[in-house]
């Protein structure tokens, strides 16, 4: 697995030597901005004292950086909890500059400082960013992973196991199981195909299975049949060894922001908030859609005027094809798409769903012979869906959302996915940069419920972010 110890290590390295680097760059490149490279007119004005001022203020970053967490490797190469701290440190740091400055009447000089935050800022971002896509590489081969040992009930064992596998861009990989129990006879040799190491419910056999695999950290999932006082002096042998404890709740789905912990009589309570997206977010999502929607409307103007052209030599029909589809709440809306099928289009359907390669509800087929040669070029690169910017604009759609689904597979709706309608649909969402129509209908329905249950508009901007490389990547798209 790459060595669990040796690739923190060596990752940690990288990272300081980034930070400095990116840190070096931005306090010089301000510096040289400000006072330019006439060293003998810097010190006529007094400026000399900014290169000391630079060589102090480029080390305390740095520290705050580290003193931050920032390149803690539980936090490499997924979640948002990364960028975060760097960002609390980097703000911190220049808001005490801003304090000092203001309470000892320091003048301290605004083009440097207004250079030096945000170019550092983004430049520590980017770096982070472009090393964590060298992470993700990495452990899609087997490298820089940590091992576990999961410890609990067998359905237990086999969610987390299951999960864990889906998102190796984490960094954990199962390797054996324990499942404490008194009546051991119940289980297999196996739990999701991995080596079942013991049932007894002491410390001591857990740690004996612990030093066996030689596991970095045990996950410690729902339906453990241990005492608490049990798990208590496991955490302490566990800290000796220098093994990591993760418990990992029986909740699924549930993005951070929602988990709140509460300490009461030394235990642990975990509050999840209900959620919502009335009020203020309500306001400020469409605040978001209405401003980025107009934009992009006005940008891609000549692009959508110069398909409209196209589409109209490649093929007899509308430009536009209008589809009734379920928006917020089941209310029924018309969504605008530039056409890439024939006209009679929708006649056809039924002699095709026998060929029907979707899953679910969901109708799709690779080599549709109903999509014209423009339009697998539109659908390859989701040109086709630019007219929903005016559905986005006009209220009834969101730039991020759940896919708009079509009123049949709504009456096939289970009571769990009808959440999907609880927010609009959106032109992009987890759905399109997850892998667009190569998804399940069940993996499509999880990544609606997700983004239903966790909205937040630092996650819409994210999805916006993805759906980029998504189009231009191409993939899943027909």
């Amino acid at each position: 697995m790459g060595g669990s110890k040796s690739w923190r290590a060596r990752y940690a390295r990288r990272l300081a030597v980034i930070d400095a680097f990116v840190i070096t760059w931005a306090v010089a490149g301000a510096y040289i901005l400000r006072f330019g490279l006439d060293s003998e007119k810097g010190l006529q004005n007094q400026d000399a004292t900014y290169v000391a001022t630079s060589f102090v203020l480029g080390i305390t970053w740095w520290l705050m950086l580290g003193a931050w967490s920032s390149r803690e490797s539980r936090i490499l190469g997924a979640g948002a909890d990364e960028y975060k701290r760097v960002a609390a440190a980097s703000l911190w740091l220049f808001g005490f500059i801003a304090i000092i400055s203001y309470v000892l009447r320091i003048d301290t000089a605004r083009g440097y400082v207004g250079v030096a935050l945000p170019v550092g800022l983004l430049g520590l971002l980017i770096s982070r960013w472009l090393l964590r896509q060298h992470l993700t590489l990495d452990r899609a081969r087997g490298h820089s992973m940590s091992t576990l040992l999961l410890l609990g009930g067998p359905s237990a064992i086999a969610h987390l196991a299951s999960s864990l596998e889906r998102s190796k861009h984490a960094g954990y990989v199962p390797i054996a199981a324990y499942a404490p129990t008194n009546s051991p006879d119940s289980y297999a040799d196996s739990i999701a195909g991995l080596p079942l190491l013991g049932c007894s419910p002491d410390a001591t056999s857990i740690l004996s299975a612990i030093d066996s695999c030689k596991a970095d950290a045990v996950a410690v999932s729902a339906g453990v049949q241990l005492h608490p006082q049990t798990l208590r002096h496991l955490g302490w042998e566990l800290a000796a060894r220098n093994v990591g404890l993760i418990m990992a709740p029986a909740l699924t789905d549930i993005a951070g922001p929602r988990i709140h912990t509460q300490q009461v009589a030394g235990l642990p309570l975990i509050h999840v908030t209900t959620p919502t997206l009335e009020g203020g977010q309500r306001v400020a999502k469409r605040l978001f859609d209405i401003t980025m929607a107009g934009l992009l409307i006005i940008c891609t103007a000549p692009i959508m005027l110069l398909l409209a052209l196209l589409i109209r030599l490649d093929s007899r029909g509308p430009i536009l094809f209008r589809q009734e589809r379920v928006g917020i709440e089941g209310v029924p809306f018309h969504m605008l798409k530039f056409r890439s099928m024939v006209q009679d289009a929708e006649s056809k359907l039924p002699e095709l769903i026998d060929l029907n390669e979707g899953s679910g509800v969901l109708f799709k087929m690779k080599n549709d012979p109903r999509v014209t040669r423009l339009g697998r070029v539109l659908r390859r690169y989701s040109m086709d869906e630019l007219p929903q910017l005016y559905n986005v604009f006009a209220g009834s759609m969101s730039l991020v959302g759940p896919r708009p689904p079509l009123p049949r597979e709504v009456q096939s709706y289970e009571y769990d996915v009808r959440r999907r309608l609880l927010v609009k649909p959106g032109l992009t969402g987890l759905w399109q940069v997850s892998g667009r129509s190569n998804l399940s209908w069940q993996d499509s329905v999880r990544l609606d419920l997700y983004y239903v249950e966790n909205w937040s508009l630092a996650g819409d901007l994210i999805i916006l972010l993805r759906t980029v490389r998504a189009v231009f990547g191409s993939s899943g798209a027909y």
